[in-house]
């Protein structure tokens, strides 16, 4: 089997498994990210993580922690595809023989590389997830908490009647923003993590646990680099085509800035953070395994 095909598959089953122990963390940190700020008067609709579980479970029942799971699911193979193929692609222009070991600043420039191969297709499929998840949590009112998408397609069909097919894009400064330099730490942190413990260049003996240590904290590092961004990127792709809020990625964070301050890009950054470690371990490890079974 070919380089490209075993990335292809490896990082398929990746994907699969990073995102079904990761989906519910990611729909609170939406949650908690697309509220509307507090104001006089107006608490926020969650006080915070633990409580914005209680509230979406007791509204939709535990189902309601998988919302907007349908598109991720259905996309998951082709963006962990890119990602990892096009990180392999990168590691073959990279290498000075067929085999040999990248440094840890090569991995960084393979995993930038990946980034904007895989931005393309994150943007409008998180687009499509972020509005399912966020629209509960956007209610202020009676009126407003009547659910606006039966489903993925559902949201498809409202942005593109609203703002053509260009509107699945929306976002897209902030999600390159976050996805290349932040597989760029990803992708150098965990080759860095899997040289230290295997005491060299040759980390093809690693343990289960070690290739989950590596890849658990190097989901973490992606989140303690990029996490503004991706809360600006939420924001924006949540925000109303008709009547915008934001007027741009700048604008998006200026207002942020200006009525939260610096805790207002860390909203949702504990599941988010809670998500990583267990849900990039897996991803990982997965990964790994499936690859070298096709080796």
């Amino acid at each position: 089997m070919g380089d490209v095909a075993r990335d292809l598959a490896a990082g398929t089953i990746g994907g699969i498994a990073q995102l079904i122990v990761g989906h519910p963390f990611d729909t609170i940190k939406v949650k908690l990210q697309s509220q509307p700020a507090p104001l006089p008067g107006r608490p926020p609709k969650y006080s915070g993580a633990m409580d914005a579980v209680k509230q979406t479970v007791a509204s939709e029942g535990p189902r309601g922690l998988y919302k907007g799971m349908g598109v991720p699911l259905a996309t998951v193979a082709a963006f962990n595809a890119v990602l990892f193929s096009a990180r392999g692609q990168m590691e073959a222009l990279l290498r000075s023989e067929p085999g040999a070991p990248l440094t840890v600043s090569q991995q960084g420039v393979c995993g930038f590389g990946a980034g904007i191969a895989v931005s393309f297709l994150a943007c409008p499929t998180e687009l499509i997830k972020c509005r399912l998840q966020a629209q509960s949590a956007l209610a202020v009112s009676s009126a407003a908490s009547v659910v606006k998408y039966a489903g993925p397609m559902d949201v498809a069909r409202h942005v593109v009647h609203e703002a053509g097919f260009k509107g699945l894009f929306k976002g897209m400064v902030p999600t390159m923003a976050r996805e290349l330099p932040g597989n760029a730490v990803v992708f150098g942190v965990y080759e860095g993590l899997k040289q230290h413990l295997a005491g060299g260049l040759d980390t093809s003996g690693l343990s289960k646990g070690s290739l989950m240590l590596a890849g658990g904290l190097s989901g973490a590092s992606f989140w303690l680099f990029v996490y503004p961004t991706d809360v600006v990127k939420s924001v924006i792709q949540v925000d109303d085509y008709k009547k915008p809020k934001y007027s741009s990625s700048i604008d998006a964070f200026r207002k942020i800035l200006a009525s939260e301050g610096i805790k207002g890009l860390y909203r949702g950054f504990g599941p988010a953070m809670a998500r990583s470690v267990p849900a990039n371990a897996v991803c990982f490890l997965a990964y790994e395994m499936t690859r070298s079974s096709l080796s």
